[in-house]
C-alpha cells in the first residue's frame, strides 16, 4: 500500500509551532517514503470554522515548505458520514443516549465514589422504545455512542479487551477497551465529533499512516475498533510527543504568540521553525538544518522521546541566527532590495553584515548606518578625549580608493602618530563611523561608506 498521510487542522484559528510539528512529521514521513501528503481541513464545525483561517493555514504551511499533494474539506463530505452512521445503526453499533451533561457528571462522580472506573455504564441501552419516546416527548434529543467491542454477550459485563498496534514513533502499544467509555460520535444537534469523520475520511482517502500527538494514544484503541466496525483495515499509527511551554503548559490556538503567522512576522526563517519543531524532544541535537532535503534525510520518527518537549523561544532565535549567518546573498537579495539597499552594493553589504544579524531584517539598521550616518539612538560613552582623538585621526585617512585594506593602513598611521593601540585606538573610530561599539569589520564597511561618507563622520 502506498504511503499516504494527512494533516487535519481545524480552521478555527491560526496554527502554532506545535501544530507545525505534527504537519512536519507527516510531510517528512511521506516525502522520505515517496508518498502523498493530504491537507484535510476538519471544518465540520460550521459556526467556528472560517475560510480566512483555512487560507492562513495553507499559507503558513507553504511558507514552511510544505506543499500538499491534495487538499480536502470535511464540510464537503457529510454524505459519507451520514452513510457510515446508518451502517453502524443497522448493525446495532451506534445507540442513542439521552443523559444531559449534568446527569453524566453525577454518574461519573457516583462511580468514582464506589471506586469504580469513571466510564459510561451504557444505561441508555436499557431504555425501551416507550421510554425513549417519552424522553423525546420531553424535548430531549439523543447523542449517539459507538458500542465498543469489549464484551462477549452481555454489553453490561465488559471484559479486558486489548487492542495492540506497533506505533511508528513509540513502538508496541496496548489499549484496553474495557477501560474506556463508548465514544460519542454524533451530538444532540446531529453534528459530528472528530472521530467518525476522521475515520471515514482515512478509509475513503486511503490513508496508510496516521501520525499525530501522543494525546491521542488512548483514542487510538476506539478508532481501530471503529475502522473494523466499518469493515476497513486500520492504518498504521504514530504518536509523537507534544511541545509545551518552558513551564510545561500546552500550546493553544488561543494564544497567538507562537502562531506561525506571528513568528513569520517577527522575521524568523522557516527552517528555524522547522528545525526546532522536528528536532526538539528527540535523540538528535537541536541544530539549524539548512534545508528541507537535509531534514528529510535526518528525520526518523522513532527518535522522538516519550516525554513532552519544552519549547523555549530563545532557542528559536539561536537557530535563526545560525541560519541567517549562512544565508547567501541570492537568498536575501529581494529582501535587501525591499529595504532600499543599493543593488550595486547589495552583495558586498550582505557579506559584511550578515554575521551581525539575528534576523535578515536587522540588516536594515546597518544599511541606515552606511547610507545615512552613525546610529544616534544610544550613548556609547564617547568621552571628550576619545572624541578629540577620533577627530584628529580623520586627518590620517589614506589617499586613493577606499578598499578593505584602507582600514589597516589608516589605523597603522594613527597608531604611529598617537601611540594608541588596541581598543583605545579602534573603538573611538568605530563609534565615530557607526555610532555603535560593536558590529561588522570596519575594513568591510569602509568601502561601502565611501570617502565622502567617511569624511562626513568626523566628530
Amino acid at each position: 500500500m502506498p504511503v499516504t498521510v494527512r494533516f487535519a487542522p481545524s480552521p478555527t484559528g491560526l496554527i502554532h509551532i506545535g501544530n507545525a510539528r505534527t504537519a512536519l512529521y507527516n510531510w517528512l514521513f511521506a516525502k522520505k517514503q515517496g508518498g502523498e501528503f493530504i491537507l484535510r481541513f476538519d471544518d465540520t464545525d460550521r459556526q467556528r470554522s472560517k475560510a480566512e483561517y483555512a487560507e492562513a493555514i495553507a499559507a503558513d504551511l507553504e511558507w514552511l515548505g510544505i506543499m500538499p499533494d491534495r487538499v480536502e474539506h470535511q464540510s464537503k463530505r457529510f454524505a459519507s458520514y451520514d452513510a457510515a452512521v446508518e451502517a453502524l445503526k443497522a448493525r446495532g453499533l451506534l445507540y442513542p443516549c439521552y443523559e444531559t451533561a449534568d446527569e453524566l457528571e453525577r454518574k461519573r462522580k457516583l462511580r468514582l465514589a464506589r471506586k469504580l472506573p469513571p466510564v459510561y455504564g451504557r444505561d441508555a441501552l436499557k431504555l425501551s422504545e416507550t421510554e425513549r419516546g417519552a424522553l423525546e416527548a420531553e424535548g430531549r434529543r439523543p447523542h449517539w455512542r459507538f458500542l465498543l467491542p469489549n464484551f462477549a454477550d452481555d454489553p453490561f459485563e465488559t471484559r479486558r479487551t486489548e487492542v495492540h498496534w506497533y506505533d511508528v514513533v513509540r513502538g508496541p502499544q496496548t489499549v484496553d477497551l474495557a477501560s474506556m467509555s463508548d465514544p460519542v460520535l454524533v451530538r444532540e444537534d446531529g453534528t459530528y465529533l472528530y472521530t467518525l469523520p476522521s475515520v471515514v475520511d482515512d478509509i475513503e482517502m486511503g490513508v496508510s499512516h496516521v501520525i499525530r500527538g501522543d494525546d491521542h494514544v488512548t483514542n487510538t484503541g476506539a478508532q481501530i475498533a471503529l475502522f473494523k466496525a466499518l469493515d476497513a483495515e486500520p492504518p498504521e499509527f504514530g504518536h509523537h510527543n507534544l511541545l509545551t511551554t518552558v513551564s510545561g503548559e500546552g500550546l493553544s490556538k488561543r494564544s497567538g504568540a507562537l502562531s506561525l503567522s506571528s513568528l513569520r512576522e517577527r522575521g524568523y526563517e522557516p527552517m528555524a521553525i522547522a528545525s526546532l519543531a522536528v528536532l526538539i524532544g528527540s535523540s538528535d541535537a537541536v541544530a539549524a538544518v539548512p534545508g528541507m532535503d537535509a531534514l528529510i534525510e535526518a528525520f526518523e520518527p522513532a527518535k522522538a522521546s516519550k516525554s513532552a518537549a519544552k519549547f523555549d523561544p530563545a532557542e528559536l532565535t539561536t537557530l535563526n541566527r545560525a541560519l541567517v549567518h549562512e544565508l547567501s546573498h541570492e537568498a536575501v537579495a529581494d529582501r535587501l532590495d525591499a529595504m532600499g539597499v543599493s543593488r550595486e552594493q547589495s552583495a558586498a553589504f550582505w557579506s559584511a553584515v550578515r554575521r551581525n544579524c539575528d534576523f535578515v531584517a536587522d540588516a536594515a539598521g546597518w544599511w541606515a548606518i552606511i547610507a545615512e550616518g552613525p546610529d544616534k539612538t544610544g550613548d556609547q560613552g564617547f568621552s571628550d578625549e576619545d572624541r578629540a582623538f577620533a577627530r584628529a585621526a580623520f586627518d590620517h585617512l589614506p589617499e586613493g580608493p577606499v578598499t578593505p585594506d584602507t582600514w589597516k593602513a589608516w589605523t597603522d598611521a594613527v597608531k604611529t602618530v598617537s601611540g594608541r593601540k588596541g581598543r583605545a585606538l579602534f573603538m573611538p573610530l568605530r563609534i565615530a563611523l557607526t555610532g555603535r561599539a560593536w558590529g561588522p569589520e570596519i575594513a568591510d564597511l569602509l568601502p561601502l561608506i565611501g570617502r565622502e561618507g567617511i569624511a562626513a563622520r568626523r566628530p
